[in-house]
Formats: structure tokens, sequence, C-alpha cells
């Protein structure tokens, strides 16, 4: 089975590029199939059985990946038309809350359950967790955003997901943005050195320096760079080097390493255009959602006992 129009559409306007979900999705569902089809629903289900399930809250948070799910539905063959969202993504969840109501064959609906759901908990505790941090910085101009520390072949997801829960996207790979790092640093032969390096090769790409030191931070501001990551300063330091860069208008800053949930509010408080949290895609646990299923119709001629 392939997208339907109505998931291809759904996606698009997440944000999402269907071909690429298709692909995460399909190996996943074909990662469940490795050892042959699903014997349990095949030997207990009537053929022809249809049924309805609600994909419920089991903790709060903020829910992402619905569209995802359209897409488990249609590649594992129960259409997506039968999916009924009742709360968008980025809605805040309760423990109880009714996510969203499917209708499809039940030997389809329970092959395709663990995967949806592996979508489902894990970008929604994504969500949630940069919702947390979103809301440690309110009362600030600074925004989270996330870093390229994701799961093999699920960046796309997992950044989509950091927007869900009011974050905002870093580059999405190496080749979106440049970032010059201390090892980039020292290939080139400084701060200064990299900068026109990087501007020679690529004029026209966004390109931002990371600096260990309020020294690092001056030399990457007379050399013309229009972002400054500051990675694992002190409070003093983030606010020396940003005073450094008084005379420079325009220029971005970002803070990173050693951040904390319950102190990042200091952070941004020294006016830190970004802070940049890696653990929203490394280390966010699961959001607990669960498959309700209601009681299955039997298939047409069929009886219930």
């Amino acid at each position: 089975m392939s997208l339907s129009p109505e998931t291809a559409s759904a996606l698009e306007h997440a944000g999402l590029d269907p071909g690429e979900v298709e692909r995460v999705v399909r190996a996943a569902l074909e990662e469940d199939l490795l050892w042959g089809p699903d014997v349990t629903s095949s030997a207990t289900i009537p053929p022809g059985t249809v049924a309805t399930a609600d994909i419920v809250a089991r903790a709060p948070g903020v829910v992402s990946g619905l569209p995802v799910v359209l897409a488990v539905l249609d590649i594992s063959g129960s259409p997506a038309g039968s999916a009924e969202e009742l709360l968008p993504d980025g809605s805040p969840v309760w423990p109880g809350d009714r996510v969203a109501t499917l209708e499809a064959p039940l030997a389809n609906l329970l092959g395709a359950e663990r995967t949806l759901l592996n979508f489902l908990t894990h970008l929604s505790g994504i969500a949630t967790c940069t919702a947390r941090w979103v809301q440690a910085v309110s009362g600030t101009d600074c925004q989270v955003r996330d870093t390229r520390k994701t799961l093999p072949g699920l960046r796309c997801l997992e950044k989509y997901a950091v927007r869900c829960g009011g974050g905002v996207n870093h580059r999405m790979g190496l080749g979106d943005a440049a970032l010059i790092k201390d090892n980039h640093v020292l290939a080139a032969g400084g701060v200064a050195r990299a900068v026109a390096a990087v501007r020679a090769a690529h004029p026209g790409i966004p390109l931002e320096v990371e600096c260990d030191t309020v020294a690092q931070v001056r030399e990457a501001l007379a050399a013309g760079a229009e972002l400054i990551l500051l990675d694992n300063m002190s409070l003093a330091e983030i606010r020396e080097s940003l005073a450094a860069g008084t005379d420079h208008p325009g220029v971005r800053w970002e803070a990173s390493g050693g951040l904390r949930l319950g102190t990042v509010s200091q952070v941004a408080e020294t006016g830190v255009d970004y802070v940049a949290v890696g653990a929203l895609t490394h280390s966010s646990p699961v959001l607990d959602l669960g498959l309700d299923l209601r009681d299955p119709s039997p298939p047409p001629g069929g009886c219930t006992s």
C-alpha cells in the first residue's frame, strides 16, 4: 500500500516530506514482518472483522505525530480516511484524553498498533520535553533550538516534534548551514581563517561559529560571524561575550552545553537569542499513549456468542 492523497496532504501541511515519511514508516512496518506474518492476529481474528479504537493519553504532555499515524495506517492497509483526529499536533493532553479515533480491519489495526504507537509516543515525548524548556524561558526573547543529536533516520520527524512543542530547528544537516567548531578551527589555523574559508566557498550560506572563550568570541566578531555559539560558558562569560558584541549589531547569540531545565532561565535572561538543547531529541522519555479497542464488529454474515 502507499500513501493516500489525504495523508500526503496532511504530511505536507505539517511541513513533512511525504516520501521521507513513507520510507521511514515502511521500514518500521517491515521490521515487524521479517520473521513472518502476524501469527497471533491471523489465528484469533475472523476475516473481515472491523474495529474502532481510541488513542488515549495516559500521562500529561504534548501530542505530536498524528500525520505519521495516518501514514502507518495507509501503508499497513488500513485507510487513513478511517482516522478521526480529535486533538491536533501541538495540543496539550491529560490522562484520559482521546487523541484520535481509528476504524479499520482489526487484523490490520493490531498489526500496525505497535508501530504507530512507537512513532506517536516517541514524537510526543520530544514535544512534551520541548514544551517544558520553552516554558522555562518564557518571558524572555530566547528561543529553544534542537541539535543534530537525533536518532539515525528519524531526524525530520524528531525536529518536527520539536516544532510541535514550541521549539525551533537548528540546521537540518551539514549542507543547509555552516557551523565552525573547534576541529574546523584547528584544521583551518584559527577562527578568522575558518570563517574566511567558508565565506569564500559558500558565500550565501548561514554561518555560525562555536566559541569556547571570550577571546574566540572577539576573533569571531572581527571576522564577521553572524551567529555565535557560546559553548559551555558561565553566566559571567556569556555576559562578557554579549558585551563584546555591542559594536556588532545584528549578531545573534546561542548558548549551548551544560544547560539545565531549572536554571536555563538565567541563561535566557542574559539576552541570548537561542539555547541549544541536545536532550530534546537524544534523551526525551516517551509520552505514555495507548490504543484502546472498542468491541469489534463481526464480519458480514458472522455472529457473536
